[in-house]
């Protein structure tokens, strides 16, 4: 018995290093035998920089003085428009595949799979690595592919097997590593020889997101982490700026924020029947997937009559939405999606829920994210109209003179070509016959 206990014992010790050293995780991992065609080395170098949960008018909210300075010399839109819905990993990997997320598969940060009967989770560690759950071409992949190097300091979808294609130079998430260090990762990485030097870079702060998700966005706090997201991204300029290369910076974020009224909470809607649906974990949205068909009209019939939530098969949800039963390519959205009416948000746990929300419609204001773009390849001192963040793809490809379908993904490079000074660039790959 005590040799039994000793083994559990043991093995729950293995378990709980193993987990922790996943966790601290802090080393570089390099693909080797990559290197760079001999035609991407006069190509330009893009940085492709997410500041998490930085809404829109957070900039001038907060005085971010590098941000508005910088971005007056180079090109800054009223607002980007995330996908639906506003959540982190469906629009991050929006941003870098071009496509919206009923198309590429990250149709939620949490949601379940039809064909395999898997429930995906952004905080299970080996479905993040799993290249399975990731449609499309995301830009490393692309780049990649066209023997271009790539790295990244964070960004959805940069650990995973894609196309299994990961960047020749990447970090498995953690947040051990300081601003200083990631800092001089980047410049490491550009000081390489050219046939080993990066030219597609994503790099991911999630400082201004943790802060308003915990008090909210219109707190110190937020301000505080707005203000080193400013001072990074100045920082990781000027220590650049030596290298004397054709940097191009483009800022965005993936969604904004706004706050919710924690203290009067939604429950499991009563009219919703665990034994008959499927419910993962949400707040701003929930998915019902039916283990019972006929179960759907009487719910939806039934929740309907509730004041507080919005309830929609997917034929009746918004176009812009693009979740309709057509745009469901892996058939991993809900039958029905619940929203609650703002002010209030979903809380199925016995925890008190954060002030600070998104994942909502992404054409409430304060969903909105931010968008600003600086270097030799992009035009000085523009103040653009809101786009779609699907359109960034085709413009961060055009600038590296990436190939790419441009009928496999969603965004258009028209919408921000007007940006790009100009000069030859090699996009699109030629249409098929």
């Amino acid at each position: 018995m005590k040799k039994r206990i000793y083994q559990i014992v043991s093995i729950c010790i293995a378990l709980a290093i193993a987990n922790c050293s996943f966790a601290q995780d802090t080393t570089q991992k390099i693909i080797e035998g990559r290197r760079n065609d001999k035609s991407q080395y006069n190509k330009p170098y893009v940085i492709l920089i997410s500041a998490d949960g930085f809404r829109a008018d957070f900039t001038e909210l907060y005085d971010a003085k590098f941000l508005k300075s910088i971005s007056q010399k180079g090109v800054r839109a009223k607002f980007m428009t995330p996908s639906f819905p506003s959540l982190t990993f469906p629009n991050h990997y929006s941003i870098v595949t071009g496509m919206y997320p009923s198309h590429h598969g990250l149709v939620d940060n949490t949601y379940f799979d039809k064909a395999s009967g898997l429930e995906y989770r952004m905080s299970n560690p080996k479905m993040v690595q799993d290249g399975k759950w990731y449609g499309g071409t995301p830009l490393w992949v692309l780049a990649e592919k066209q023997k271009m190097l790539s790295a990244s300091f964070y960004w959805v979808g940069s650990e995973a097997d894609i196309q299994n294609t990961r960047p020749t130079y990447y970090y498995v998430y953690n947040e051990k590593i300081d601003i200083a260090n990631r800092i001089k990762a980047v410049k490491d990485w550009l000081s390489l020889p050219e046939d080993q030097r990066p030219h597609m870079i994503t790099f991911y702060l999630p400082q201004v997101d943790h802060e308003a998700h915990t008090y909210g966005p219109n707190e110190k706090h937020v301000e505080d982490a707005v203000q080193f997201v400013d001072s990074s991204v100045n920082a990781l300029q000027a220590q650049l700026a030596t290298l004397n290369l054709p940097i191009n910076y483009i800022f965005v974020s993936d969604h904004g924020m706004t706050k919710v009224d924690n203290d009067n909470t939604l429950s499991m809607p009563t009219a919703i029947d665990t034994a008959a649906f499927k419910v993962p974990w949400g707040d701003a949205l929930i998915h019902l997937y039916a283990k019972d068909i006929s179960k759907i009209q009487s719910t939806y019939d039934a929740l309907k009559k509730d004041s507080n939530i919005s309830v929609y098969k997917l034929e009746e949800t918004p176009d812009y939405w693009h979740s309709k039963t057509s745009d469901d390519k892996y058939n991993r959205l809900g039958d029905l999606l619940v929203t609650p009416v703002l002010p209030k948000v979903f809380n199925f746990s016995t925890r008190k829920t954060t002030l600070g929300k998104h994942g909502f419609d992404n054409h409430l204001t304060d969903m909105r994210a931010t968008f600003m773009a600086w270097g030799p390849a992009i035009k000085n001192g523009l103040y653009i109209d809101d786009f779609e963040n699907i359109n960034v793809y085709p413009l961060v490809a055009s600038i590296l003179g990436l190939q790419y379908d441009e009928n496999a993904i969603d965004g258009k490079l028209k919408v921000l070509q007007p940006i790009l000074k100009p000069t030859p660039v090699l996009s699109k790959a030629p249409k098929a016959n």
